[in-house]
């Protein structure tokens, strides 16, 4: 989706079983100033589907896609997965990133599994269901966590034949492919990204460790590192108005 036609420009990438749509409240702040696009990665939201996912596919798909919608380089943000993608990004083609903003992820392999997540998405019968909340209760009952449920819920459309819901994100490529999706394809010395990078990280997340500082550093050499003061992992979501003031700071709007 494309929000605003201020002079520069600036792209979103969201996270694991997100969608662009997840931070239109952010694009829609940050766009007097800026032409910002919230992008949907593959597998997710409407984007195309494909059997293979990994961190310089998607790279590659967004390399694309700004030499396609813009004139020069831009600004990027990327949380969680799509931070990697991001991250991958800048460190293969520097010239089409402006800046860098990484919100919550840490370029290094982790091993967080979302194997039950997966599991109950692709075992729920959604053509038996006709409303989203029935989708979370089932989720929520399986992992415990209906925050979790509502977010992964989201992911739910109205079947194209007109029976039932379907899944908009594609769980079994990403079942497929979460080896990838959790590790980092690590850069070269030769690759570090150069040019002013912001570090977002939600006060209460664990995703950022300071064993991680190391690597951030010899990546991202010019790298800053801010806190949002009670946000979790979703810190967009927790607490939009800190993190739209942060990269307006940090965007210069």
């Amino acid at each position: 989706e494309e929000t605003g036609t201020g002079p520069l420009g600036a792209v979103i990438l969201h996270g694991l079983f997100g969608m662009g749509r997840n931070w239109a409240t952010i694009a829609k702040a940050l766009s007097e100033t800026y032409r910002v696009l919230t992008l949907d990665l593959r597998n997710h939201g409407a984007s195309p589907w494909d059997d293979v996912m990994d961190y310089p596919l998607m790279a590659g798909d967004v390399a694309k896609l700004i030499e396609t919608q813009f004139a020069g380089p831009v600004a990027v943000i990327g949380h969680s997965m799509g931070g990697k993608a991001a991250m991958a990004l800048a460190c293969e083609r520097p010239s089409l990133v402006e800046r860098l903003c990484v919100v919550d992820i840490a370029p290094v392999s982790y091993d967080h599994s979302f194997d039950a997540h997966l599991n109950v998405m692709a075992d729920m019968n959604t053509k038996a269901l006709t409303r989203r909340t029935d989708a979370e209760a089932i989720i929520a009952n399986a992992i415990d966590d209906h925050p979790t449920a509502q977010f992964l819920s989201r992911n739910l459309k109205r079947a194209d034949d007109g029976h039932g819901l379907e899944w908009q994100i594609n769980v079994a490529a990403i079942a497929a492919n979460m080896d990838d999706i959790i590790d980092f394809p690590t850069p070269q010395a030769n690759q570090a990204y150069e040019a002013p990078t912001l570090f977002l990280l939600g006060g209460t997340s664990n995703y950022v460790q300071s064993s991680h500082m190391g690597e951030i550093d010899r990546l991202f050499p010019n790298a800053k590192t801010e806190v949002i003061p009670g946000a979790g992992h979703w810190l967009h979501a927790e607490k939009p108005a800190e993190v739209t003031a942060a990269l307006r700071t940090f965007l210069e709007v």
